[in-house]
C-alpha cells in the first residue's frame, strides 16, 4: 500500500498560481474559499528585496487530529495516508476547522460540508497525478509514494534538507518544503497587512477593516485579524528591529494569502454557559442533599429537574443551530466515531437529559427521591460540566484551549452558575437561601482567582496561546474581559451579595451568568484570531 506526500521545491516554484488554478478547476472549488493556495512573503527594503512563494494546502498527516475530532467519520484517512473528506456524510460541526493547525480546511459555501485538498483522489485512484503536479510549469510539486525507495519524491527527500509547518504539533505533516522560508512557515512571523497585492483583507461582512496605522495590525474580526503580541510572542509589526527597538519596516511583509474565516461565534460560548446552568444546578443540589443540608420537597425537587432539564434542552438547540447542516444531528448519535469527544459529549448530554426526565417524572407522581437515581443525576451533570474541555482539547488548532485547568474550570463556573440559579430557587420558596447563596460566593470568589492567576499568569507553552491570551487580558478583548467578565462577573455580584437581600442575589445571579458569557466569548474568539496559515 502507498503512503502519498508532497514535495515542494520553493527554488523553483514563481508562484504563478497555476496550481490553485487547476485544483479550482478540476475540483469546482467556489470562489471565496481554497484547497490550495500560494503564499507571498516578501522580506528586504529596496533594492536588496527577495519575494518567497510558498505553495500551501493540506498536509496530509500521518496523525491528523482533524480525523479524531470529526463525530461522524465524515473526515478519515485511507490506507494509502490520504486524509479524505465525504460531504454526504458530514454535518457541518466545523470541529476539524479548530483541530486542524494549519487552516487548510474551510467550510463548502455551496454544500455547507467541509472541504479540503484531497489529493486528487479521484485522479490518484486510476493512476494519474493530482492536478496541480500536472499543471505546475517548473516541476516545483512532486507527489508520491513516501515509502517507495524508486519514487522520485524519495529519492528527493534522501538527498534534499527539507522542511514542515509545525513540527511541534506533532501531527507528522507529510508536505514538505525545499527551501521553506521562515517568515513564510510561521504565520505570526509578521503582521498582515490591510492590503494584498491583488485582494484587500476583509472582514466576515465583506467589508474592509478598520486598521491601526500607527501600529500596522488590523482590527479586523475575522479569521485574518492580528492580535497585538504579548511579551511572550514575535515582537509588534515582525521579527526585524534595528538598534534600539526600532523596527526595520517593510523588512519583513506579507504579499498574498488566503483568508480564512472564523468557524465558531456566538452559539459556543452562549452553549458553555447554558450548559453551565444545567449541569450545575443539578449538581449542587444534590450534593447539598446528599449532606443533609437541602430540603427535598417536591416544589424544590421540580423546580431543580426542571431547571437543569430546560437549560441543557437549550445547550443542545444551540449545539444543533451552530451546525452547517443541521438537518444531519442525528449522525452523531446514528453513526458515531467514538474517539470524537462532540459523540461523547452528546451522548452525556442524552444520558443526562433522559435521568432529569426520569427525575421530574418521579417527583409528578410524588415518589420520594431515589437515591442512585440522584448519584446518577450528579456524575452526568459533572460529564456534561466538563466535557466541552476534552473536546476543546482535541481542536489542536487553538493552543490556548489545551488547558490543563479547563475542565476544573469548567466545573467551577457550573458551581457558582448552579448555586444561583439554587439561591433563587429557595427565595421563590420562601426560604432562607444562606447556604445556596455560601456556595455561590466562595465559588465566585474561587474562580476569580482561577480565571486571573491560573488561566492568565502563568506562561503559555507556545506562541499562539500567548498572543490569544494576550488578546483577551490586554489587547482587542480587553474591555470585554477586564469589565465584562472581571468587574459585572465577579466583582460586582460580590458586592450585591454582600447586602444579603433578595433581589440583590437574583440581581448577582444575573450579572454573574452575562459575565461568564463575556468571558467565554473572548475565550473562544480570541485564539480564531490568531492565524493558522
Amino acid at each position: 500500500m502507498p503512503n502519498f506526500g508532497f514535495v515542494i521545491n520553493n527554488r523553483t516554484c514563481i508562484g504563478c498560481h497555476a496550481c490553485s488554478t487547476a485544483c479550482k478547476s478540476e475540483n469546482e472549488v467556489p470562489l471565496g474559499v481554497y484547497r490550495t493556495w500560494v503564499k507571498y512573503t516578501e522580506v528586504g527594503h529596496y533594492p536588496d528585496v527577495r519575494r518567497n512563494f510558498q505553495v500551501t494546502r493540506c498536509n496530509h498527516c500521518a496523525n491528523p487530529p482533524c480525523v479524531r475530532i470529526c463525530p461522524v467519520t465524515a473526515m478519515y484517512q485511507r490506507d494509502d495516508g490520504i486524509v479524505e473528506f465525504d460531504p454526504d456524510v458530514c454535518i457541518g460541526c466545523k470541529a476539524c476547522l479548530q483541530a486542524c493547525p494549519y487552516d487548510a480546511i474551510h467550510i463548502d459555501p455551496d454544500t455547507g460540508t467541509a472541504a479540503k485538498c484531497h489529493y486528487c483522489a479521484h485522479r490518484t485512484d486510476i493512476g494519474l497525478e493530482p492536478a496541480c503536479v500536472v499543471v505546475c510549469p517548473e516541476h516545483a510539486i512532486i507527489a508520491g509514494d513516501l515509502d517507495d525507495p524508486h519514487s522520485e519524491i524519495r529519492r528527493v527527500l534522501a538527498k534534499e534538507d527539507v522542511s514542515v509547518r509545525k513540527p511541534e504539533q506533532g501531527t507528522a505533516p507529510k508536505l514538505f518544503y525545499i527551501d521553506g522560508n521562515d517568515m513564510a512557515l510561521h504565520p505570526t512571523a509578521t503582521a498582515v497587512p490591510d492590503t494584498f497585492m491583488w485582494a484587500d483583507v476583509i472582514d466576515e461582512r465583506g467589508a474592509p477593516p478598520a486598521a491601526d496605522r500607527s501600529h500596522g495590525r488590523s482590527k479586523a474580526d475575522s479569521g485574518t485579524a492580528i492580535l497585538d503580541p504579548g511579551p511572550q510572542a514575535v515582537p509588534d509589526g515582525g521579527p526585524i528591529h534595528f538598534a534600539q527597538g526600532r523596527m526595520a519596516e517593510h523588512m519583513v511583509q506579507v504579499g498574498y494569502n488566503a483568508q480564512h474565516q472564523i468557524p465558531w461565534h456566538w452559539p459556543v460560548p452562549a452553549y458553555l454557559v447554558t450548559k453551565g446552568i444545567g449541569a450545575g444546578v443539578v449538581f449542587v443540589w444534590t450534593l447539598l442533599f446528599l449532606a443533609g443540608w437541602a430540603p427535598s420537597d417536591r416544589a424544590t425537587m421540580f423546580a431543580v429537574g426542571g431547571i437543569g432539564l430546560f437549560f441543557t434542552a437549550l445547550t443542545t438547540a444551540l449545539l444543533v443551530a451552530d451546525l452547517e447542516r443541521p438537518e444531519r444531528f442525528l449522525r452523531v448519535l446514528l453513526r458515531p466515531q467514538w474517539k470524537s469527544w462532540l459523540v461523547r459529549g452528546a451522548y452525556i448530554l442524552v444520558g443526562y437529559s433522559l435521568v432529569l426526565t426520569a427525575w421530574l417524572a418521579m417527583t409528578f407522581f410524588d415518589m420520594p427521591p431515589n437515591r442512585p437515581l440522584l448519584v446518577a443525576a450528579a456524575v452526568l451533570a459533572v460529564g456534561s460540566a466538563v466535557y466541552t474541555a476534552f473536546l476543546f482539547g482535541q481542536a489542536e488548532g487553538r493552543d490556548l484551549w489545551q488547558s490543563a485547568l479547563f475542565p476544573f474550570h469548567l466545573l467551577l463556573q457550573a458551581v457558582f452558575l448552579g448555586a444561583g440559579a439554587l439561591a433563587i430557587v429557595d427565595l421563590a420558596s420562601g426560604r432562607s437561601a444562606s447556604l445556596a447563596v455560601g456556595v455561590f460566593a466562595t465559588s465566585l470568589i474561587v474562580d476569580l482567582f482561577v480565571t486571573l492567576a491560573g488561566e492568565f499568569a502563568m506562561p503559555h507553552a507556545s506562541e499562539t496561546a500567548a498572543r490569544a491570551a494576550h488578546a483577551i487580558t490586554s489587547g482587542k478583548y480587553k474591555t470585554m474581559f477586564w469589565w465584562g467578565a472581571i468587574v459585572l462577573g465577579h466583582v460586582a455580584p460580590l458586592a450585591l451579595l454582600w447586602f444579603g437581600a433578595a433581589p440583590a442575589t437574583i440581581a448577582a445571579f444575573v450579572l454573574a451568568t452575562v459575565g461568564l458569557y463575556f468571558y467565554e466569548y473572548a475565550f473562544v474568539m480570541a485564539p480564531q484570531e490568531v492565524p493558522n496559515s
